[in-house]
């Protein structure tokens, strides 16, 4: 990955988990899918104007696209409970969402990204 080895590439994306640091927000599957499309069309010129909307465009279709598999790219809507509270948490954990739904996410972000890129 770019010259990242994987345990640098896991810290970096360790924040993203949880909705954003255990937010409940935008979900981690979904903010590191917007990671690789950067990587991938982003531009690094500002007046690169054509790259920077490309990409916009490849953000508005993939966020298009989970919304329709999954609802929303937001946590607490997702899992159907806020993570960002104790309760919230305790009830995730107790019906294993982190493992089961949240891994369905990731799939259909791999998925997603997989048919865009």
């Amino acid at each position: 990955m770019i010259g990242l080895d994987r345990e640098t590439t896991l810290k970096i994306a360790c924040s993203f988990g949880a909705g954003m640091g255990a937010m409940g927000e935008t979900c981690g599957a979904v903010t590191g899918a917007l990671m690789v499309i950067g990587l991938k069309f982003g531009n690094v010129d500002a007046n690169d104007k054509e790259s920077k909307e490309r990409t916009y465009a490849y953000v508005r279709d993939f966020m298009s696209r989970f919304i329709q598999c999954n609802g929303s790219i937001k946590c607490k809507d997702i899992l159907d409970c806020d993570i960002s509270t104790a309760e919230g948490l305790k009830i995730a954990k107790e019906k294993q969402l982190f493992t089961t739904l949240c891994a369905k996410f990731v799939e259909d972000s791999a998925s997603i990204i997989e048919q865009i890129l």
